[in-house]
């Protein structure tokens, strides 16, 4: 032990009871060190508070539940929709072409387009009707036209929910509305925009070459492939026009083409008149006036 200091060697041989340090503890603690031990000793119980409540450590919480019940006003989107897409159908033909069509008599007779229809009816393929409901009816045609790009459906179901016919005269541009349809086969969807724009020729399903007597109604709701025949509403949940065509953009393949926000319907007070003309006679007339020219005729010109 010579090689210790004598300071060393006597506070290594003191007893514990003299030696200087145990004499500077019982002195008591000083302030820095109870503040330091009283934040070491709440962090602590914090911890292990939280632990036994199933905090940060159990993984469990008391959220606040939202209430389960929502209510919807009638006149919403969801209410106007809620109403309306039981008269809503689709429908699929052994032809190969889907589209949709919405009931207007609750005796089975449902209003489409000509477009829809037209291949299953030159092929006499079966037609397929899809309620909303997912129940399945096969038809068959009362009538169509191709110039107005319409056709009635008939299927055999009583006390079928039909929709109510407003006044496409009375639309305005900038009027709220709603495409229901089922574009790709996805069947009930809805979508919203505004009318845009009033009187556009359109010809729309007619083959090249055909007159068109459309003066549809423009619409920014998404309409696609598969939303034709299917009806546009107002927002009393009203039909005024029936979604018949979209523009696309020029070069785009079938594949491609979809909305860009240019939708055309057709206005329900001429499709109206015209499903009753198909109804009762099984064609649609015409308001065309004929001219007769006479090539023989040599006096003077206008």
């Amino acid at each position: 032990m010579s090689f210790l200091s004598r300071k060393s060697r006597a506070r290594i041989d003191a007893p514990w009871w003299n030696s200087q340090d145990f004499a500077q503890s019982k002195r008591g603690i000083s302030p820095g060190s109870v503040v330091v031990l009283a934040i070491i000793a709440g962090v602590v119980g914090g911890i292990l508070g939280v632990n036994a409540s199933g905090g940060l450590l159990g993984g469990r919480a008391n959220l606040v539940s939202a209430s389960n019940s929502i209510e919807r006003k009638p006149d919403s989107v969801a209410g106007l929709a809620n109403r309306v897409l039981p008269s809503v159908v689709s429908i699929t033909t052994g032809a190969g072409s889907t589209g949709s069509g919405f009931i207007i008599d609750s005796a089975g007779f449902i209003l489409t387009n000509n477009h829809v229809v037209q291949e299953a009816a030159l092929s006499k393929a079966k037609i397929i009707v899809t309620l909303n409901n997912g129940e399945e009816f096969e038809s068959k045609i009362i009538g169509r036209d191709a110039s107005y790009d319409l056709a009635v459906l008939k299927i055999i179901a009583t006390g079928l929910p039909a929709l109510q016919f407003g006044d496409s005269d009375k639309v305005a541009v900038g009027d709220s509305v709603i495409a229901i349809g089922s574009p790709l086969g996805l069947s009930g969807t809805v979508t919203l925009g505004i009318i845009s724009a009033k009187d556009r020729a359109v010809t729309a399903g007619g083959s090249a070459g055909e007159n068109s007597f459309i003066n549809a109604l423009q619409t920014d709701a998404a309409i696609n492939p598969g939303n034709s025949g299917g009806p546009l509403i107002d927002t009393t949940g009203a039909v005024i026009g029936i979604n018949s065509a979209i523009a696309t953009l020029s070069g785009a393949s079938n594949s491609q083409a979809g909305s860009i926000g240019l939708g055309f319907a057709i206005p329900i007070n001429q499709a109206r008149k015209t499903a009753d003309q198909l109804i009762k006679t099984g064609k649609a007339s015409y308001p065309v006036i004929g001219v007769l020219i006479d090539m023989n005729f040599a006096g003077p010109g206008a």
